[in-house]
């Protein structure tokens, strides 16, 4: 019988594509989520679920649930025997938790603390947390290995990633284990120490790092404890050079304007893969043509993303 996984905010964008390859590697995921990143589709299933039973012809088991909600939690894991839990849920926007900071901590932190109490009564060990390079705040060294320094971090969200890795640390010690709807791209800065002064990231095809994903939890099995392992292609492109490669994907000029710099947001961000490659036999197979191609392609065939309900 294959190995049942929990996938909290399975129906989000990381998430539903993880959902995919659980089900691909021969696992059963049972998914929830609380649709503030998801849209409601037919018979109160999230679109993206839909097209993928569609997709897959498969049954997916979906659980309209807030992690605020521990009853609801509770509940579910009396009706599973999860073999491991793999967790998207929680508000991720830099900007926003700028703005809406106690917002931030209650969500992400209190939804995590219940799920690890509620995994903790079930006895359900293995986690795979999806964190956030923001983790490091602004970087020491370039590009970021698994060493580097955790904490600095520049906005509350990064500060909510940290927190819970923190939480989860302490809890394996004590248990000794250009689409036309906007006139124009904003660019948020021009005058960060970089190439073109536009901010330097790590862009990744969401199929690669659902891929890691699964690795890791592949990982689980070799009791491997509590492990950080830093997803990325290893190298940087700015705003503006990505700007490029979609104006090329797509064949349209995208217009954009300089606006000032985001609370929260640093110059440059991209990851040291190697760890991953060596310990999880993962490496990033899609470089940015072949991100921005994809990107493009779905969001033609989907313009105003999965609510408009066009199957892909």
């Amino acid at each position: 019988m294959a190995e049942k996984v929990l996938v909290t905010g399975g129906a989000g964008y990381i998430g539903s594509h993880c959902v995919v390859e659980l089900i691909e590697a021969g696992y059963q995921p049972v998914v929830v989520d609380n649709f503030s990143n998801a849209v409601r589709g037919a018979d109160d299933v999230p679109e993206s679920i839909h097209r993928i039973q569609k997709l897959l012809d498969t049954n997916i088991e979906f659980h309209e649930l807030d992690l605020l909600d521990r009853t609801g939690l509770e509940k579910l894991f009396k009706k599973h025997s999860f073999s491991a839990v793999m967790h998207f849920a929680g508000l991720k926007a830099v900007g926003e938790s700028v703005e809406q900071p106690l917002r931030y901590y209650r969500v992400n932190l209190t939804a995590s603390m219940n799920l690890l109490e509620v995994m903790q009564a079930h006895k359900v060990h293995n986690l795979v947390f999806s964190s956030s390079a923001t983790v490091y705040g602004d970087p020491q060294h370039l590009p970021i290995d698994e060493e580097h320094p955790v904490g600095g971090c520049t906005n509350p969200y990064g500060k909510t990633k940290y927190f819970i890795e923190e939480m989860i640390k302490d809890h394996c010690k004590a248990e000794k284990v250009a689409i036309g709807r906007r006139e124009c791209l904003s660019v948020f800065g021009n005058d960060y120490e970089t190439l073109d002064g536009t901010g330097v990231r790590d862009y990744i095809h969401v199929v690669d790092l659902a891929k890691g994903h699964i690795a890791s939890l592949k990982k689980l099995k070799d009791s491997c404890g509590c492990k950080v392992y830093n997803l990325g292609t290893g190298t940087g492109y700015s705003v503006l050079q990505m700007v490029k490669a979609m104006e090329k994907a797509s064949g349209r000029k995208i217009s954009y304007k300089i606006a000032p710099r985001r609370g929260g947001d640093i110059a440059s961000c991209y990851a040291d893969p190697r760890l991953a490659e060596k310990e999880l036999g993962w490496k990033a197979e899609f470089d940015l043509e072949r991100m921005c191609v994809d990107l493009w392609r779905w969001q033609s065939m989907n313009p105003t993303g999965f609510s408009n309900g066009t199957a892909s």
